[in-house]
């Protein structure tokens, strides 16, 4: 059983969560909710490592027959925290503003409401001992959701790069938002027929 909990996939999926704390520092480094341009490039190289590692764990595990059910329940829960983390931070961030504000928070919203809704379900689903499978469109929707973070939190120091950053990341965000939906639509159909079943 320690053997399983300290493979090199599940290693991954642990170093994914201590990244979520180490994104937030990068934000309060002068000691208050600030992103200056060193903190933005050190919060997106952090995240995009970590967003790396959630491809390497799943396929790594895969390939090594190294699957185990603490995997299985810390990979969702890393990629939620990853990525619910980094849309508050972004929320909160309004010393810039160029993070996520306005309408925009709605696409912020509609994302951390599906995961929750789709969490509960899987959760209500699990103790049926049904499973429902992650779909095709819902790991497009998870490239899309990470993609729009990583140029968010780049933000006002990418756009001095590259001047559509931020406003490629909102548009990215508004896209996997809207997949979310769809995906969310779709689980909970799914979910509904066992629930009705019962």
């Amino acid at each position: 059983m320690a053997q399983r909990a300290f493979n090199l996939p599940n290693m991954l999926t642990y170093v994914r969560i201590l990244a979520v704390p180490l994104v937030v520092l990068c934000f309060f480094l002068e000691g208050h909710l600030k992103s200056s341009d060193f903190a933005r490039w050190s919060a997106l190289i952090i995240f995009l490592l970590a967003s790396i590692t959630d491809y390497f764990d799943g396929y790594l595990a895969r390939a090594w027959q190294q699957t185990s059910n603490i995997g299985k329940m810390l990979d969702p829960i890393a990629d939620k925290l990853l990525v619910a983390t980094c849309l508050l931070l972004l929320a909160a961030d309004t010393d810039r503003h160029a993070g996520i504000a306005g309408w925009s928070l709605w696409a912020a919203i509609i994302i951390l409401c599906r995961e929750i809704l789709v969490s509960g379900l899987r959760e209500y689903l699990a103790a049926l001992k049904v499973s429902v499978p992650v779909t095709q469109l819902a790991k497009w929707k998870t490239t899309i959701q990470m993609i729009a973070i990583a140029f968010l939190l780049a933000g006002p120091a990418g756009d001095k790069i590259f001047p559509l950053t931020t406003q490629t990341g909102l548009v990215l965000l508004w896209i996997a938002a809207l997949v979310t939906l769809y995906t969310g639509y779709d689980y909970f159909r799914a979910g509904l027929k066992h629930i009705m079943d019962e």
